[in-house]
């Protein structure tokens, strides 16, 4: 019998995991592999997004207890593993010029820090594959690029034994990926699909901000419709941060499997060969692991 494969995901808050790589994560686990997202702040900052739970103070009271609820009903939705990485939200700041970054934040943290408790959940879990965000963050947000930077040190740091001595043992991981959410491709296949059926895409003004950003280098395209129902449950249970009613659920399921049946990745180092596209996180693994 071979080896069970280890994918983990770094995301920076709560409710990112269901955005972001869900139905693949959903899949893995249904294959029978383990999959651990670590998530690296609480949320504690984040805003109500759902316009029906906006006006509820008691939320707006205990933030950080409804994330974490929500976040446990998400991971049981996926079926994966789960682990705090225990750093505070560091907030969207807002305004021109924006103000500063709040005191203990997860971005003001020393880098060195953060990195070695990255190191300890790697060294603990083993992966084969990582995945997280590029150099961006995905967007600008300063826990996103923060999550962005410990993620490919401890890529590197927790293969070298003389690096954080005590978070454990070293341990290689074998590939990094970037996550590649919403590719101006994807947009415009969707949308086109709909105004082909007499719907009106909600993903205009998304188009027209993705046209004019530089894409990304897409390496790796996982098929994996069959768990877009998964995704949708895990992004739900995400109450206070998805509008039920919003822009992302007006896309019909049928219409997505149709023509976008795949979330897509970047690989950004791998230590074991590889042939490019790759349809499989763990492509090239598969047979060194069994």
């Amino acid at each position: 019998m071979s080896e069970q494969l280890r994918l983990m995901a770094v995301h920076a808050h709560p409710d990112d995991e269901s955005s972001k790589g869900a139905a693949t994560m959903a899949k893995y686990v249904a294959e029978g592999h383990r999959v651990r997202v670590v998530t690296c702040t609480g949320g504690e900052r984040g805003s109500i997004l759902n316009p029906k739970l906006a006006h509820e103070t008691a939320i707006l009271d205990d933030m950080a207890s409804y994330r974490r609820r929500e976040m446990a009903a998400a991971a049981e939705a996926l079926g994966i593993e789960h682990v705090w990485l225990g750093f505070v939200d560091s907030g969207l700041p807002e305004g021109d010029p924006p103000p500063p970054l709040p005191e203990g934040c997860f971005a003001l943290v020393p880098l060195e820090e953060a990195v070695e408790a990255l190191v300890r959940e790697v060294r603990s879990f083993r992966p084969h594959v990582m995945t997280t965000y590029n150099e961006n963050g995905g967007y600008p947000h300063p826990d996103h690029i923060r999550c962005h930077e410990i993620s490919v040190a401890a890529y590197h740091a927790a293969a070298d034994p003389e690096q954080f001595p005590d978070a454990g043992p070293a341990w290689e991981v074998s590939k990094l990926y970037y996550g590649v959410g919403f590719p101006v491709d994807r947009i415009r296949a969707i949308s086109a699909a709909m105004e082909e059926r007499g719907l009106v895409s909600p993903f205009e003004e998304w188009l027209e901000r993705a046209s004019r950003r530089p894409q990304r280098t897409v390496t790796t395209r996982i098929r994996c419709e069959q768990y877009f129902e998964r995704r949708d449950e895990a992004l739900r249970a995400h109450a206070t941060q998805i509008d039920p009613d919003g822009f992302f659920f007006e896309v019909p399921r049928d219409i997505e499997r149709e023509v976008w049946p795949w979330e897509q990745f970047e690989l950004a180092h791998s230590r074991v060969p590889v042939e490019l596209p790759e349809d499989d996180l763990f492509a090239g693994l598969r047979r060194l692991v069994a």
